[in-house]
């Protein structure tokens, strides 16, 4: 049995703040709590206190001034708060889960559109060698979502937009481990996944851009369906249950990042 890893003091007050922020407990531009006031709370050293504060403003959440720290605007915070708003309730907010699966098939059909512009001969046909275990009928499930994880990395290797890849990544890490409370509720339908992956395969032969992207749109319409339901399901199963899980969503300035 793994011992769960230690968190270091400064850690824990950066956490608790952020959350703090993320649920509205102090507005934007209020000022946080004194570094006196914090070292007594959190029972810590003043020293913990200032790397917390250096971490909130990292984050974007704080800015901080001779005097104190004040809470900034979520909106012009880092992207890695992302997954600290997924982390809010029991399972992540579904309007948050909604935007970032759109923000990702338009990252991907991004990338997948510049590579069909630019790729060379070898490197599209690399990638329908990716497609292919999409085309077969679906066997085990982890092998097939691994398959799809490897397709998406070769389309945004291939397309070499940086930028592309360097968000993408950086939704990814914090979204996929925050939707592992859904898993037992999401629908597979290999059949969608089947008929993506021909349309894909022909798009990529052809270089047609526009086919391209509707098939990555279609995909990503049905996920997005998908979800949906799962959240829609573990509702129906809270209600059932009086309370056993609920769908807590962020407030305060969270619900403001979703406007």
């Amino acid at each position: 049995m793994s011992t769960p890893p230690v968190t270091r003091k400064h850690e824990e007050i950066a956490e608790s703040l952020t959350r703090d922020i993320l649920v509205g407990q102090y507005r934007i531009g209020e000022r946080l709590p004194s570094e006196r006031d914090l070292a007594v709370r959190f029972d810590a050293n003043r020293g913990a206190v200032r790397e917390a504060m250096k971490k909130l403003e990292q984050l974007g959440l704080a800015s901080i001034h001779q005097g104190g720290a004040r809470v900034a605007s979520v909106q012009t915070a880092s992207l890695d708060v992302v997954g600290h708003l997924l982390a809010l309730g029991e399972l992540p907010d579904e309007d948050l889960v909604d935007e970032i699966m759109q923000v990702l098939t338009a990252l991907i059909t991004l990338a997948a559109e510049s590579t069909v512009r630019r790729a060379s001969d070898a490197q599209i046909a690399a990638i329908r060698e990716r497609v292919k275990p999409l085309l077969a009928p679906a066997g085990d499930r982890s092998a097939h979502a691994l398959a799809r994880f490897e397709l998406v990395g070769a389309i945004m290797e291939a397309s070499g937009n940086l930028v592309c890849q360097m968000i993408a990544h950086r939704l990814v890490v914090q979204f996929a481990p925050r939707m592992a409370p859904l898993e037992d509720y999401v629908e597979f339908d290999a059949g969608v996944h089947q008929e993506f992956a021909r349309r894909l395969d022909a798009a990529l032969a052809s270089r047609n851009v526009d086919a391209v992207r509707d098939a990555f749109e279609t995909l990503s319409n049905f996920n997005r369906d998908v979800a949906r339901r799962a959240f829609a399901a573990i509702r129906a199963r809270g209600s059932a249950n009086r309370g056993t899980l609920g769908t807590p969503g962020p407030q305060g300035q969270a619900k403001v990042a979703h406007a």
